[in-house]
């Protein structure tokens, strides 16, 4: 028999039995007695039966969040297999998930067992990995616009683009003026509210839009191309103006609102100039020598630091997050190996979490009454005409077909996750009241509801054009 076997036992005993003889000698010492109160963790322990205990670490904040965990991934994953069997991108059966989670139905139907999985105090935490799923979201989102494509887009795509950004901003402006003092909330001024109407009514779901052009086979097609390069340049856009409307939300005066942009455009100016070719050299040196940890760590930490800089700077750490991805390597080897490092986490658990938050602040029981139904069909003629409408028509004078122009009005009606997101973040400046949040988000759901069945109705339009021809023919 091999001699080291042997020695496995001998040390294992001896060392066993030296922790036995320290805990037994232990034992004898005298345990210093903590004055505690009646709702210490001393006296909870102390008292109560073995149930009692293992019911509190329910309450326990991490084994509540790995539950509220566990509970949202179901829930998302549910839903949004449901909105795929309908035709629907997942991001509808998600954003439903998290509503019916919260006061709208869970809420509602069983008050007590939301208080216990979603308590306030633990909201917070919800919030914060929210955030931080948002924030590699918004980084593959700009990892997925090309700089370059846009630079060089044609001008219709110029054109369709802006005009689908400043009509729906105009009519989203008109509208704040007529239901601002029903239902902006208190110590808001008109412009922030306003401004923010207008932005939350331009925005384009570009990462949704562009799954839908994948799905139905629309890539490199004319309309595709189009559709997506619009998309594009319209998220751009629309960030930076965001990026304004924060900006003079937060601040206290003029002066500040010029500080806070300026600095937002010289922080724009060195991401777009310096870092850009900087981390252009920087990654490539990593990947030629085949060290893709190191480039990764160093895409994660311009990731971080840029979101911290446009959070510091008062324009939202989201923004930050956005332009880090857009000023990343156009390479597709380079893209590819980040965006697969994090869309799984972002979009499998992190995101849930996002729609599940947004859930929880959606009340819709608070549409209680005619009036409030009435500003929400308002918001909905001015979300649809102004985006849709606005797209469509421009579309058209730019030389598109009718039938083009509409899949391109459709398509750039898709608000999606992007729309919630803006919601958000309004939302958590105090400009958008409960109910005005409810009407936005139930906009943001319908708008993208019916960009799937407007396509099938161009589709079916195109198929019944083209058997006419054939009859006929």
């Amino acid at each position: 028999m091999n001699k080291r076997f042997i020695w496995y036992p001998v040390i294992i005993g001896i060392f066993g039995a030296l922790i036995w003889f320290v805990l037994s000698k232990g034992q004898a010492l005298p345990i210093k007695q903590a004055i505690s109160t009646p709702n210490s963790p001393a006296t909870v322990l102390a008292s109560g039966s073995t149930w009692v205990r293992y019911l509190d670490n329910f309450k326990h904040p991490l084994a509540l969040l790995l539950l509220q965990i566990v509970v949202i991934m179901l829930a998302a994953r549910v839903f949004g297999k449901l909105a795929n069997k309908i035709g629907q991108p997942s991001v509808v059966g998600e954003t439903i998930a998290g509503i019916l989670l919260g006061p709208s139905l869970l809420g509602w139907v069983a008050p007590s067992f939301s208080g216990f999985l979603f308590p306030s105090d633990s909201l917070k935490s919800l919030q914060f990995l929210s955030q931080i799923g948002l924030a590699f979201f918004m980084f593959i989102v700009g990892m997925e616009v090309d700089l370059s494509k846009i630079k060089n887009k044609a001008h219709d795509a110029v054109m369709i683009s802006h005009a689908s950004i400043v009509v729906p901003f105009f009519l989203g402006v008109g509208l704040a003026y007529f239901i601002f003092e029903a239902y902006a909330p208190a110590n808001i001024s008109f412009m922030a509210f306003a401004l923010f109407m207008g932005i939350a009514m331009s925005i384009t779901a570009f990462p949704v839009l562009a799954r839908i052009v994948q799905e139905r086979k629309l890539t490199g097609t004319p309309l595709g191309t189009l559709a997506i390069t619009c998309a594009a340049a319209d998220d751009i856009t629309a960030w930076c103006i965001l990026a304004i409307v924060v900006a003079i939300a937060k601040s206290t005066g003029i002066a500040t609102a010029i500080i806070t942009i300026a600095l937002a455009i010289v922080f724009v100016a060195v991401m777009l100039l310096l870092v850009r070719p900087w981390l252009k050299k920087v990654i490539q040196r990593q990947l030629d020598k085949s060290n893709e940890k190191g480039a990764a760590g160093i895409v994660f930490l311009a990731l971080l630091l840029s979101a911290w800089m446009a959070e510091v700077i008062g324009i939202h750490a989201l923004f930050g997050a956005f332009l880090a991805g857009a000023i990343m390597p156009v390479q597709e080897t380079i893209r590819k190996i980040f965006t697969d490092k994090l869309q799984d986490v972002s979009l499998l658990i992190l995101l849930p979490i996002f729609f599940a938050f947004t859930g929880l602040r959606t009340h819709i029981g608070l549409l209680t009454q005619g009036h409030l139904w009435a500003a929400f069909g308002m918001i909905m003629l001015v979300a649809v005409g102004g985006k849709f409408g606005g797209s469509t028509i421009t579309a058209r004078l730019m030389g598109s077909s009718w039938r083009q122009s509409v899949s391109i009005g459709a398509l750039m009606n898709t608000r999606g996750l992007m729309e919630l997101v803006v919601l958000n973040i309004g939302y958590d400046l105090g400009i958008l009241s409960p109910e005005i949040f409810a009407m936005m988000v139930l906009m943001a759901l319908t708008t993208t509801f019916m960009t799937g069945p407007l396509l099938d109705i161009v589709a079916y339009s195109e198929r019944k054009q083209h058997d006419t021809k054939a009859v006929t023919a």
